[in-house]
């Protein structure tokens, strides 16, 4: 609900966490609760901002480390109207506007941040099978999916995701960072593969598949450039 929150039920929250002797709280910032058409050029919602500052303040007072996801699919429905959203280059500037409100209001106390939440998630289930949101895929895919390109679009979503995760890493790093004295970075998926048999074909299978789920993201991360193997 992004009217109102209950603050009582939130302090319920923390404190079950703590009577489990956890040491940290990893929750997601919502992106249309801060800014509510997705663009810093629509206003910022200071009761949105007060609701995370709430929590926080209950998380760190509850004897916890806060670990913020900047964002976890919650795509907001004003920039998928406006230009597709991770479909553009467009998005990039507005996501990191929405991570430098973040950085601003709450940096003082979040130390660790992650940008993006398993962008492979996103790109493969959001744009090639149309399982999650927006839900687009090819019409061979499914006929329920909204027309889309599933051999093309997952690789232009993951391309426009690791500029906003660098963009807004080296805006923290270049204005936040010397003071605020956080770290941030990006969570990567990955399932774990072993050969059915002792061949250098399924040693390679095995490699093509960590190379696709964990490579396709940590490469360009590592090296600034994709690196593709073929077999």
């Amino acid at each position: 609900m992004i009217g109102k929150w209950n603050l009582t039920n939130l302090q319920e929250d923390v404190k079950l966490l703590k009577d489990m002797n956890m040491d940290a709280f990893r929750f997601s910032i919502a992106w249309t609760r801060i800014l509510p058409t997705g663009s810093l050029s629509g206003g910022i919602n200071k009761e949105g901002v007060a609701f995370y500052n709430s929590l926080i303040n209950e998380v760190i007072a509850n004897g916890l480390k806060p670990f913020v996801t900047i964002f976890h699919w919650d795509t907001p429905q004003a920039l998928e109207s406006k230009y597709q959203s991770f479909l553009s280059e467009n998005i990039m500037n507005d996501y990191v506007d929405f991570a430098e409100v973040c950085f601003r209001e709450f940096g003082d106390r979040v130390k660790f941040w992650t940008t993006v939440n398993e962008p492979l998630s996103v790109a493969s289930q959001g744009y090639g099978t149309g399982v999650f949101a927006p839900g687009r895929c090819s019409p061979f895919i499914s006929a329920s999916c909204t027309p889309g390109d599933s051999g093309r679009e997952p690789y232009v979503v993951t391309h426009h995701i690791l500029l906003a995760h660098d963009a807004a890493v080296a805006l923290y790093r270049a204005r936040y960072q010397a003071a605020q004295r956080g770290q941030v970075g990006i969570t990567l998926p990955s399932h774990w593969f072993v050969p059915n048999t002792d061949t250098a074909a399924d040693r390679r299978a095995v490699q093509r598949c960590l190379d696709y789920m964990y490579g396709w993201y940590q490469g360009p991360l590592v090296h600034g450039e994709y690196h593709y193997r073929i077999h």
